[in-house]
Protein backbone atom coordinates (compact mmCIF):
# COMPACT_ATOMS: atom_id res chain seq x y z
CA UNK A 1 0.00 0.00 0.00
CA UNK A 2 1.35 3.42 -0.94
CA UNK A 3 1.29 6.25 1.56
CA UNK A 4 -0.47 9.32 0.12
CA UNK A 5 1.86 12.28 -0.44
CA UNK A 6 -0.45 14.58 1.49
CA UNK A 7 -0.22 12.41 4.60
CA UNK A 8 3.55 12.16 4.28
CA UNK A 9 3.90 15.94 3.86
CA UNK A 10 1.63 16.62 6.81
CA UNK A 11 3.60 14.26 9.01
CA UNK A 12 6.87 15.89 8.00
CA UNK A 13 5.51 19.38 8.68
CA UNK A 14 4.20 18.27 12.09
CA UNK A 15 7.57 16.77 13.01
CA UNK A 16 9.36 20.00 12.08
CA UNK A 17 6.91 22.12 14.06
CA UNK A 18 7.23 19.87 17.12
CA UNK A 19 11.01 20.10 16.87
CA UNK A 20 10.86 23.89 16.80
CA UNK A 21 8.41 23.90 19.71
CA UNK A 22 10.69 21.74 21.86
CA UNK A 23 13.74 23.88 21.02
CA UNK A 24 11.98 26.93 22.45
CA UNK A 25 12.12 25.14 25.80
CA UNK A 26 15.94 25.29 25.59
CA UNK A 27 16.83 28.97 25.14
CA UNK A 28 20.56 28.33 25.63
CA UNK A 29 20.54 26.11 22.55
CA UNK A 30 18.74 28.77 20.51
CA UNK A 31 21.27 31.44 21.53
CA UNK A 32 24.15 29.15 20.62
CA UNK A 33 22.63 28.38 17.20
CA UNK A 34 21.97 32.07 16.55
CA UNK A 35 25.59 32.90 17.41
CA UNK A 36 26.89 30.19 15.09
CA UNK A 37 24.70 31.36 12.22
CA UNK A 38 25.68 34.99 12.81
CA UNK A 39 29.38 34.00 12.81
CA UNK A 40 29.00 32.84 9.20
CA UNK A 41 28.44 36.44 8.13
Amino acid sequence: MRVPWRLLGGSLAMAILLGVFFMYGRPDFLVQMANQIWACF
